[in-house]
């Protein structure tokens, strides 16, 4: 039987048409086996208070497109789960209560969120097919899509919300609660303090690391609740000192005790009130804070008992129209700020207006603002908000971190120590600059080296680093008093002064350290009003009269030095105001004593510490203090820990072995050809019973043999010059390619840097004259030893034809170039 042509083409459409739909299907199969599956959760209890809230929350979720189900989790005692209406109010899971603690009777409503969220994870069908978690409060308006690894996260690393001191907020005392993570709180109920995050509100996490952390959330959340003796506002940052954020220090030593880190970011979420960074777009507001338009103002507060979800078509009290708010501000930053509060409240509005719908309610009469709900001029002004392209790029491009420092979006960078014309000085700046090289610390170093004019007549080490030359403050113009440390703070606030830096954060080091690896803003998140730094906790002034008598913030004083990471702009304003603390600090000898000061020798000796904590707290700058940075040898290490830097300013041993650079002081350890130290041990005679012990005389082996390495490699440069020819004979050692870059960048000295010098041209004058002279030696040298080299190949030539012309020519070429690199190396 034939086939017509039409019948024929008919079949082969709908053998089209199928195909198309077994790949549709299988588009959709694949879409539902997609890995990336989130789940959002938050915490609520049988009350009108979290009702409103949860449905301004799931109505924004579904307005923002946040993708996956979301599930209210919630807590209820059995009286009021009897009387609880809203259960139709959001996809919900029931969970105990723990608002009345079961064995301590302590009533403690928060804890039901770390509780509720350990029992999902054991019955609840969803949490074993999810792959990313987001915990969010009720009391939030999602504006654009949470997605957790475009976020930054990833197995091991959370992103989370900060919860330290915020900015541009009238109500800032609220935010320094979580203070706890730099305190004794912290050192009681975690065994690593120095990965407590001051973060909270806003959590994206894989579910892996959900199931480590909740159990320990709950437990930190008991234990900190339970110590009373340390609810105390200085201790906790509450300010009712009543142990409410409890939670919230649960969360963060938890995920400090399980090893959870996070990326921290303080754009992604924000509090109506707030004034948002330009060019950033926040996708979740936070109302936990009372807000104003102008004459408007809302705090969730005033509707704790509220029934608004119940009352039909009851709404909220108006805000100002968008065109009202325009004429309210003309800053457009501050401005942008004004239409995000108004958004939180119509958001909140429009899902009672559909939630009224929803249960049955009258349709309600016209009104203005019920016609400027459903406008196109509002759909548009709240469609879902997307990451901008700087928070995309700047999420992303934390994550390749490419290799290439050329590429790198991170900030610029330099590094500055301070040191004086001293041999003490000239072998610690060699440890260094050697170890800097190593470290792959991004951008510049530059060594302030404070003289007197008499000290730099006779000082030979001006080539040990690239150096901006300051005047000495050791003994004070005005006061006569002898304090070499001060030269410190004057010498940054004169480099600030006279030389021209396009970096945006500046790391400040102390001569004595090692560097073991790169020390950057972006791995301890430094940011402008934040800087990082190390503790130094012997500096108790902060918490007595001392800081009382000199700074106007004694509770912004942090315990803080060694290390330091500060934006350029906060150290233009900061630096005068160290140097004038160290002045007025070293000037009180009334409170030089122990009790006082810390200090063992009650000498005013750490006048300079006192200074920068007390001229940061002026400027109520606040640090971000991390353990991790750095560590003195001989001390113990905290399991895990790779620390950046060793700071070998108090004696440690190894067995009989020890070093003590006080020991070293008067020696001549840089211009003496091989000097160098008493070697450590070799680390194979070490005893391994102890770990602890072990791993603590490890590190003070490898800072031992960092400087003697560095000296080796300083006398094999300086001991091949003719100063030291006659002398001794060179130190040969072998130079890796990473190292004998080190070398490079220790021995050059820019010409711009030498200028720098008021002392310049006196300095380098009689330099330069002995410099000529050796070349036009080595250069004479050098033509007597090639003409002697041509008359014997011209002997040779004639006597022995077998040998080229080429191959003449060639080795002539060879000794030359060679004696040419020899005569530029001395």
């Amino acid at each position: 039987m034939g086939i017509s042509p039409t019948e024929m083409l008919t079949a082969l459409l709908l053998m089209l048409l199928a195909t198309v739909a077994a790949m549709a299907g299988g588009f959709q199969v694949a879409e539902q086996k997609a890995p990336w599956r989130i789940h959002t959760l938050f915490s609520v209890e049988c009350q009108n208070y979290f009702d409103w809230q949860t449905v301004g929350l799931v109505h924004s979720h579904r307005k923002a497109r946040q993708p996956g189900p979301i599930t209210r989790l919630l807590s209820c005692t059995e009286e009021e789960r009897r009387r609880y209406k809203g259960m139709g109010l959001a996809p919900t899971f029931e969970v105990p209560s723990m608002s009345r603690h079961p064995k301590t009777g302590d009533w403690y409503p928060a804890i039901n969120k770390p509780a509720g969220i350990v029992h999902w994870l054991k019955h609840s069908k969803d949490a074993d097919n999810v792959d990313w978690v987001v915990i969010l409060d009720a009391d939030m308006i999602i504006r654009g899509p949470i997605i957790p690894w475009e976020l930054g996260a990833e197995k091991g690393k959370a992103v989370a919300a900060y919860y330290g001191r915020q900015r541009s907020f009238p109500l800032d005392d609220y935010f320094r609660y979580l203070i706890g993570c730099d305190n004794i709180l912290a050192r009681l109920h975690t065994k690593h303090p120095e990965f407590c995050d001051k973060v909270g509100g806003l959590l994206a996490m894989h579910i892996d690391d959900l199931r480590v952390l909740a159990p320990m959330w709950l437990s930190k959340t008991e234990e900190v609740r339970e110590d009373r003796a340390h609810w105390g506002t200085n201790i906790t940052g509450d300010i009712y000192g009543q142990g409410w954020i409890s939670e919230m220090y649960g969360y963060s030593f938890g995920a400090a005790e399980v090893g959870l880190h996070h990326k921290i970011s303080d754009d992604l979420m924000i509090y109506p009130g707030y004034v948002p960074r330009p060019g950033v777009e926040p996708i979740l507001l936070h109302y936990g804070l009372p807000f104003k338009v102008g004459n408007y103002s809302f705090s969730k507060l005033e509707h704790h008992e509220d029934g608004i979800v119940y009352d039909c078509n009851r709404l909220f009290p108006l805000p100002p129209y968008p065109r009202e708010v325009r004429m309210l501000e003309s800053d457009s930053n501050i401005r942008r700020s004004l239409f995000l509060s108004i958004e939180c409240i119509n958001t909140l509005n429009e899902g009672l207006v559909a939630h009224h719908a929803s249960m049955g309610c009258p349709r309600p009469l016209w009104s203005k603002y019920l016609s400027f709900l459903k406008s196109k001029r509002f759909i548009e002004l709240t469609k879902p908000k997307y990451l901008s392209s700087n928070q995309s790029s700047s999420l992303m491009m934390e994550q390749k971190q490419p290799s290439d420092e050329s590429v790198r979006p991170h900030p610029k960078i330099h590094t500055l120590f301070s040191t004086e014309c001293s041999p003490y000085f000239d072998w610690q700046t060699v440890g260094l600059i050697h170890s800097f090289g190593l470290s792959g610390q991004p951008g510049n170093i530059t060594r302030l080296l404070s003289c007197t004019d008499e000290d730099l007549k006779h000082y030979k080490g001006h080539d040990l680093a690239p150096t901006h030359y300051v005047p000495s403050m050791s003994r004070h113009p005005l006061t006569g008093d002898w304090y070499p440390a001060i030269n410190k703070p004057a010498a940054v606030l004169h480099w600030l002064n006279h030389v021209e830096t396009d970096a945006e954060f500046i790391v400040i080091l102390d001569a004595d350290m090692i560097l073991r690896g790169p020390i950057t803003p972006w791995e301890y998140g430094a940011e402008r009003g934040h800087p990082v730094s190390t503790p130094y906790e012997y500096l108790i002034g902060c918490d007595n009269v001392l800081a009382k008598i000199h700074t106007r913030n004694p509770g912004a004083c942090d315990k803080v030095g060694g290390v330091i990471i500060m934006h350029i702009e906060d150290l233009r304003k900061f630096a005068i105001l160290w140097l004038h603390k160290t002045e007025e600090v070293r000037a009180d000898k009334a409170h030089y004593a122990t009790n006082f000061t810390g200090d063992m020798y009650s000498s005013g000796w750490i006048s300079e510490m006192y200074g920068y904590s007390f001229g940061a707290a002026e400027l109520n700058l606040r640090h971000i203090i991390r353990r991790e940075i750095l560590i003195y040898p001989g001390y113990v290490p905290e399991p895990g820990v790779n620390y950046k830097v060793f700071h070998y300013g108090l004696r440690f041993s190894v067995g009989n072995w020890s070093f003590d650079k006080a020991d070293w002081r008067n020696k001549d350890m840089v211009n003496k050809c091989g000097a160098n130290f008493p070697e450590p041990p070799d680390p194979s005679t070490l005893s391994t019973m102890d770990e602890n012990s072990l791993q603590r005389d490890l590190l003070s082996i490898e800072c031992g043999k960092a400087l003697n390495r560095a000296l080796q490699l300083h006398h094999e440069q300086k001991c091949f010059s003719s100063d030291f020819i006659t002398n001794s004979r060179p130190v040969m050692v072998t130079v890796s390619d990473e190292e004998e870059e080190s070398v490079n960048r220790t021995v050059k000295l820019p010409a711009s840097i030498s200028r720098s010098s008021p002392h310049a041209s006196l300095l380098h004058q009689p330099r330069i004259l002995d410099t000529s002279l050796r070349i036009w030696m080595i250069g004479i040298w050098t033509l007597s030893v090639v003409g002697f080299l041509v008359v014997v190949s011209v002997v040779l030539s004639s006597g022995k034809g077998e040998i080229s012309r080429t191959k003449i020519a060639r080795k002539k070429k060879d000794k030359h170039f060679y004696d040419m690199e020899r005569a530029t190396e001395t």
